[in-house]
């Protein structure tokens, strides 16, 4: 059995892996990354880069439909559209590959060596690693545990068939002619309006009250309204039941109590994401752990010395960029470097249609937190870039304590606001009051203004509102 030693092994070449392993290498410690799949995890190859690709061909192909059919404002007009679904998803596909190809050649240039197999702990030093050509131990001095998530699976839904996760939606060669989504989430609801653009009749099954809840209802009334003006169909409050006799569609309860069957050629199942911990020997060690996740501290230790774990191992917010930020603060701390988790807000983005992100707290939660708040917001019906460019509903909202005009929380919802999310987060992050926000000049024509005037407003001086 050949065998590997080391400064630091990295399971999983997911965002936080890889970056950790990157980051490791740069400060000249020994690294070692281990991943059973492709480099890039979930995230790159059947998650957030691929399910982006897929929305913007859904985008690109609406605003045909619409220019064909006349129903663009500005006198544009097409030919009748058709969708080439394999191109697109070769297309696709082509992304995918290149961002692997790019992270590789990072790890190469950070001289990070790649195991390629799976890993299971022999002991809290000591992995073994099962490759094609045989078993490899590798003994670290530090062990960084970044093996992501899974989709959940329904007991009543097994996937196989016509169930299909996340990963097997951004896998179809058709557009099926009716999709069902089990869960109105942000993965659901994403890939749902994508299907319902390209000419899938969606219906989403949602089994609490209302969609995206996570958020509040004046971030998610525009999603709800787009939904209808697709043509989607959603079910709140309903609960599946299982597959019908025939296996052709999807047996609910509906929130009157009453069952329904829905049609459905493709189920789509996005109740929620698993840590992937199984055949892992995570019984050789003794961690402390939070139900199925690994419990961490502020630099994300493990309750065992020299074993860190981090991203979606670790619990909520299961986001890409939370588990790139942890593995560069893991790999600094390996090198000795003086590091601790000391984020004020992760964002959070759905890429629905509108877009929602947020940042911080919102003022509900503020309030929860017996915070006395400020709160100020602006439409985009009163953004000229906004109104150039699409005219869709959606608004700007900025939370500040009111004893110190402290920003303590943005969020937005409208076409294309995920790239606020860098002002959102930095604003929050240097601990900016509200005249700070309002005094920054802001270019116009854009969008990020209605940030300011969301500013000027919490002040009392709404400019053009």
């Amino acid at each position: 059995m050949t065998e590997i030693t080391c400064q630091l092994v990295v399971i999983g070449a997911g965002p936080g892996g890889y970056v950790c392993a990157i980051r490791a290498g740069q400060l000249g410690l020994d690294t070692v990354l281990v991943e059973r799949g492709k480099l890039g995890g979930s995230c790159l190859n059947v998650g957030c880069i691929p399910s982006k690709a897929m929305i913007h061909v859904a985008e690109e192909f609406e605003k045909l439909v619409d220019a064909a059919s006349g129903k663009t404002p500005f006198g544009l007009s097409a030919a009748q559209p058709a969708l080439d679904f394999k191109q697109a998803i070769a297309w696709k596909d082509g992304i995918v590959h290149r961002l692997n190809n790019g992270v590789a050649a990072l790890l190469r240039k950070a001289k990070v060596k790649i195991v390629q197999g799976h890993a299971r702990f022999r002991d809290g030093k000591t992995i073994v690693v099962e490759t094609e050509t045989g078993p490899k131990t590798i003994k670290a001095e530090t062990v960084v545990i970044a093996t992501g998530s899974a989709p959940v699976e329904l007991p009543l839904l097994p996937f196989g068939g016509n169930v299909i996760s996340s990963t097997g939606a951004l896998s179809l060669t058709e557009v099926p002619k009716s999709f069902v989504v089990v869960g109105g989430g942000y993965i659901g609801l994403e890939l749902g309006t994508a299907f319902a653009k390209l000419g899938s009749k969606v219906c989403v099954v949602e089994a609490q009250d209302s969609i995206l809840p996570l958020y509040d209802a004046e971030l998610t009334a525009p999603i709800t309204g787009r939904l209808a003006a697709l043509g989607v169909e959603v079910l709140s409050g309903a609960r599946a039941l299982g597959p019908t006799a025939r296996g052709d569609g999807l047996r609910v309860e509906t929130a009157d109590g009453r069952e329904r069957s829905l049609p459905a050629d493709k189920i789509l199942v996005t109740v929620g994401r698993q840590p992937v911990t199984a055949e892992l020997g995570l019984e050789q060690l003794v961690l402390d752990m939070d139900d199925q996740f690994i419990r961490i501290g502020q630099r994300c230790e493990t309750s065992m010395r020299g074993i860190y774990a981090i991203g979606d191992v670790t619990g909520e917010p299961m986001l890409a960029h939370r588990a790139m930020a942890q593995g560069e603060m893991v790999a600094e701390i390996a090198a000795g470097l003086p590091r601790a988790w000391d984020e004020r807000c992760i964002p959070a983005i759905c890429f629905t249609d509108p877009e929602i992100v947020s940042v911080g707290l919102s003022p509900n939660e503020a309030r929860q937190r017996g915070l006395n708040i400020k709160v100020g917001q602006f439409p985009f019906v009163a953004n000229g870039r906004a109104m150039t460019r699409h005219g869709e509903p959606g608004f700007v909202r900025v939370v500040a304590r009111a004893d110190n005009q402290r920003v303590i929380g943005m969020q937005a919802v409208g076409q294309g606001v995920s790239e606020l999310s860098a002002a959102f987060g930095l604003a929050i992050e240097m601990g900016s009051v509200l005249q700070d926000v309002a005094g920054t000049i802001h270019a116009h024509p854009t969008l990020g203004e209605a940030i300011q005037e969301a500013a000027f407003r919490a002040l009392g001086h709404a400019i053009h509102i």
